[in-house]
């Protein structure tokens, strides 16, 4: 890499801070990277904070998503909801927390909504979320509460939280990314066990105004000191241009080189992949959303009884969300769709295999499914995390990945509340037979997925262009 020209130039930070010397190179493509400063000039400290603060947050608003099918049979009976009014209610939750990620992804590249004000008001709204669950018995409040308020603010962290990290380590995002997504699904453990043993209509009111407030003080507390990188930024000790740096950095870009240019969303889109993104998720991610909904209840259905059905929802919770890391790994080292395509098949056979255990009354085969399907169900989300700005660049990740994760607002329609139908409809085998079938189908859809433009230029030894 070129040492020169220097450009001295304000810090982001904001008027009166010391500026800070930086250098914007190109590579052979004319893609942009801002190298110079190190993170602990921006930040004051470790990008590792960067990690683990938004890994914190995740881990406090999983207990919407994760505990919410343990839950259902007390809110039922207090409330007097039916079995259908529940489901409905977490779908219209899964609805608004995905459809939230591209306005709000959107509203932060404009400048309108920073990183820590988006989780400011996501902590707020997914208090009232829970106080809504907790006090409305009206079926139609409790789904503007929980699942409009608390589905838009619970999107809020989680869109905030997943492209803080895909901005602040493009070099190796995919541990990272699913280290911090993990967050999402074993944060809910506690809770899982908690509305199964220790949650009635006696003590509801109490139980989930607390946990409205405990989530709600640690997003506030991580969101004081949430910081996003200056565009194009890069780290001052990776050679963007000839995958210099660690010996781990470098492998893992050769794997996952980064993308060619940095792509707007129209551009994204008019490049076929997003898309094609998208409609991946929509499959995979019904399939995931239908196990949680389903899963305690179906173990009941064959008999198991409460602890089995418990510890079959705590192990997926637990695996959907060591899952996410390990993939995150793993695609650093073997590629990011290489893993997400097995991931996907895993869920997939994970389905047939629940249908088995189910059959034979195995409550042994029943856990080891549900270790599957918990490990398939969560593991996709980081790697389509890390995909896109492995496709499409940083600058406009917040945006781009909320095209791609609003795809998660169509599954929840028919992994939750139309999951229901099919269950009646056909039972559960058959279900869980139709939720295996579209699992298969994701994974062939993910298999045309190709990084754009990466075929199509030079991809002889980069030549570095200065840029003042």
């Amino acid at each position: 890499m070129t040492t020169e020209p220097i450009a001295e130039k304000d810090a982001p930070d904001g008027p009166g801070t010391p500026a800070r010397a930086y250098r914007e190179v190109t590579d052979a493509r004319g893609r942009v990277y801002r190298v110079g400063e190190s993170d602990r000039d921006i930040l004051g400290h470790s990008r590792k904070f960067m990690v683990y603060l938004p890994w914190a947050a995740m881990m406090a608003i999983s207990v919407f998503e994760y505990a919410y099918g343990s839950a259902e049979d007390t809110l039922s009976h207090a409330h007097s909801w039916t079995q259908s009014n529940t489901f409905w209610i977490l779908s219209i939750w899964v609805f608004f927390q995905a459809g939230i990620a591209f306005p709000a992804g959107w509203l932060r590249e404009k400048g309108i909504l920073t990183a820590r004000k988006a989780m400011y008001t996501g902590s707020v709204m997914c208090a009232a979320g829970f106080l809504a669950l907790s006090h409305l018995s009206n079926v139609l409040l409790a789904i503007l509460g929980f699942g409009v308020i608390g589905g838009i603010g619970s999107g809020l962290v989680y869109a905030t939280c997943i492209n803080m990290v895909g901005k602040w380590f493009p070099e190796r995002r995919g541990a990272r990314t699913g280290f911090v997504n993990g967050g999402f699904a074993y944060g809910s453990l506690p809770f899982i066990f908690i509305f199964n043993y220790a949650f009635d209509t006696a003590n509801y009111h109490r139980v989930l105004d607390l946990i409205g407030c405990y989530v709600m003080i640690v997003v506030l507390s991580a969101a004081f000191f949430f910081k996003d990188p200056p565009k194009n930024w890069w780290p001052a000790d990776i050679d963007p241009l000839t995958y210099g740096g660690s010996a781990k950095g470098a492998a893992s870009l050769s794997k996952n080189p980064p993308a060619v240019k940095q792509f707007t969303p129209k551009e994204a889109i008019r490049t076929g992949m997003l898309p094609l993104m998208w409609i991946a998720l929509v499959m995979t991610a019904g399939v995931s959303i239908f196990g949680i909904s389903f899963q305690v209840d179906y173990a009941k259905e064959v008999g198991f009884g409460p602890l089995v059905a418990a510890s079959s929802m705590g192990v997926m919770a637990v695996i959907n969300g060591v899952g996410r890391g390990v993939v995150g790994w793993l695609s650093d080292t073997y590629g990011r769709k290489r893993t997400l395509v097995f991931v996907i098949v895993v869920l997939g056979l994970a389905q047939f295999g629940v249908i088995w255990a189910g059959d034979i009354h195995s409550e042994a085969l029943f856990l080891f499914f549900a270790f599957l399907s918990g490990f398939g169900g969560g593991a996709f989300y980081p790697m389509f995390a890390a995909l896109t700005p492995d496709y499409f660049g940083e600058n406009f990740n917040a945006t781009n990945y909320g095209l791609v994760y609003s795809g998660k607002l169509i599954s929840g329609l028919f992994g939750g509340g139309l999951g229901s139908m099919v269950v009646a409809a056909w039972g559960y085998d058959g279900a869980y037979a139709l939720a295996g079938g579209i699992s298969m189908a994701a994974a062939a859809i993910a298999l045309l997925l190709r990084q754009p433009g990466r075929s199509m230029v030079d991809t002889s030894a980069p030549r570095p262009q200065p840029v003042g």
